[in-house]
């Protein structure tokens, strides 16, 4: 649990209103009580936890869920591979809920209090500051595969190597995840602006 105090967030012992409830891999004892306490539809986690899931929107009762793609790195065998991972962020009448299957430096930050003005009891702002980090991740992810890119295009073009096509082919895949997730997060977010999913001011 996560509250902003005096400007900062920071971890409090018990859920409270206006609080942040991070989920990570949560197990099912924690997912049957944040159910219970909350009034959740149990579908909204095994969507949040759902690693095939693409971004879209889920209103039932008084629970809103938004499932977004967030950019992962990941260095199995020291190549460096991008992907794209879920994040489901669950609204109810006075919390945000995120839930994810894996560690996600985008909220470890603001859960360190290392983001500014974050402010967890206004939940559409929350929400957008969510967004916003993640687009900033997706533009620095996108700088370090051009570098690299250029990088291997210039080895390239003094090497007959299949390691550099290896490369360039893994690089070619890591956009075309972000490509994907890209369009899904845009229709998403148009959605949100509208001000019918969340209530905008």
């Amino acid at each position: 649990y996560f509250k902003s105090q005096n400007g900062r967030v920071t971890q409090v012992p018990e859920c409270e209103p206006g609080c942040w409830i991070r989920c990570i891999a949560p197990t099912n004892d924690e997912i049957n009580s944040l159910i219970a306490e909350f009034s959740i539809e149990p579908e909204f986690f095994r969507a949040a936890m759902d690693e095939e899931e693409s971004s879209h929107i889920d209103i039932e009762d008084e629970s809103t869920l938004l499932i977004i793609d967030i950019p992962v790195l990941e260095r199995p065998h020291e190549d460096i591979i991008y992907t794209t991972t879920p994040l489901g962020i669950i609204i109810t009448e006075s919390n945000v809920i995120t839930i994810s299957t894996k560690e996600s430096p985008i909220l470890t930050e603001i859960a360190d209090g290392a983001v500014k003005d974050i402010q967890t009891n206004l939940k559409t702002r929350f929400i957008l500051n969510i967004l916003l980090r993640v687009a900033t991740r997706y533009l620095q992810y996108l700088k370090q595969i051009d570098k690299t890119f250029n990088q291997l295009e210039r080895r390239l073009r003094r090497s007959t190597k299949n390691n550099e096509l290896m490369q360039l082919l893994d690089i070619e895949k890591s956009l075309v995840y972000f490509s994907y997730s890209l369009k899904a997060n845009e229709i998403t977010i148009e959605k949100i602006m509208r001000g019918r999913v969340i209530k905008m001011y």
